[in-house]
């Protein structure tokens, strides 16, 4: 028997009344927190849910720790050059872990204000928390986001009744990716209730980090998928009935991704880019993407801490990769190793 699951919808503010010059008036004052109409976010779905290339775009920073909002802007227009069809502000890679709720929901707001008419922006919004997830979620649609991220419960692991009733709350807010990565949350979202939530109108695919076999079993009963892992994403794509990726590597070379995604099966390029994609993961991301993009000079040697940059062996591997596809990444002039002491770790922000 399937674990019974709850769609929450919020309650509007009371109207509330004042007086003027001894005269009371009736004020009625609504707040809309009721979830969107699926109706009304029916074209948005079917346009993500065939979007191959997705980008989980880095957030730069200055040597403050504040966001570096201009090279933030030029990372996003190279990805839009180069073929990206979506971002994902502020997940993993974008360090959303590390931003106040008000910075991540600026960073979302500024990217549909400034892009939102040529790409797809969907907002981690999510939470270990149902109340923040929700919370964080309506904000993000009120300033335009076109979906939302859901990550199941991290740390607080809960059952799995719990689990479905925490991802269905998230989903009836609005169009949604469900990601799967049980390697950072310690706890899998098993088949059945991602089968569960794919009945939501809501719902535009798992982001599956856990093998094209989990994705293959998904898609062969209508499940639409995004692969999580660079290094599997061609045969995940091209074998496995994955829609397409949901990319780090992108940030780097977005048209070779491109072509991975969009184009007839590569073997070769697929081939060609795995020792790269294998040095983006050689510590957890985004330790990796963060040195390469300070290495290519498209962002400035920043780092929010708990993260730091790679050792100087590894950057000395990775500028090897990085020069081999330098003609492929957008605005690099330059790969270089940087010294220790070129990188600020921002402790306090």
């Amino acid at each position: 028997m399937a674990p019974q699951t709850t769609c929450f919808a919020r309650s509007r503010a009371p109207g509330c009344s004042a007086r003027l010059g001894g005269r009371r008036l009736a004020v009625s004052v609504h707040a809309n927190l009721l979830p969107v109409p699926a109706a009304e976010t029916r074209s948005t779905v079917d346009r993500i849910k065939k979007m191959r290339l997705i980008t989980a775009v880095k957030t730069p920073y200055l040597p403050n720790g504040k966001f570096d909002i201009p090279a933030y802007d030029a990372l996003v227009a190279r990805q839009i050059e180069n073929g990206v069809e979506g971002l994902i502000v502020g997940g993993t890679t974008g360090e959303g872990h590390l931003m106040s709720w008000d910075e991540h929901i600026m960073l979302i707001a500024h990217t549909v204000h400034c892009f939102g008419s040529k790409i797809a922006v969907i907002g981690n919004t999510g939470s270990n928390s149902t109340r923040e997830a929700l919370h964080a979620t309506e904000q993000g649609f009120a300033v335009g986001m076109h979906a939302s991220l859901q990550i199941n419960p991290y740390y607080g692991k809960t059952s799995k009744t719990g689990l479905l009733n925490h991802l269905s709350a998230v989903v009836c807010e609005g169009p949604a990716i469900i990601y799967n990565v049980p390697g950072r949350t310690g706890q899998d979202i098993p088949d059945d209730v991602g089968l569960e939530l794919s009945k939501h109108p809501n719902f535009l695919g798992m982001k599956e980090c856990t093998g094209n076999k989990r994705i293959h079993n998904y898609t062969s009963q209508g499940v639409n998928c995004w692969s999580g892992n660079d290094d599997e994403s061609h045969d995940a794509r091209h074998s496995n009935g994955a829609v397409g990726v949901i990319s780090v590597t992108s940030n780097v070379v977005p048209g070779l991704m491109h072509k991975l995604m969009h184009g007839s099966p590569d073997p070769a390029l697929n081939a060609s880019l795995k020792d790269l994609m294998s040095w983006l993961f050689c510590e957890p991301n985004p330790i990796s993407l963060n040195t390469a993009l300070a290495m290519c000079g498209l962002v400035k040697p920043v780092f929010r801490l708990p993260y730091v940059p790679l050792s100087r062996e590894q950057r000395e591997k990775g500028a090897v990769l990085l020069r081999a596809v330098q003609e492929h990444i957008p605005g690099c002039k330059e790969v270089k190793v940087l010294e220790d002491s070129d990188f600020v770790l921002i402790g306090r922000h």
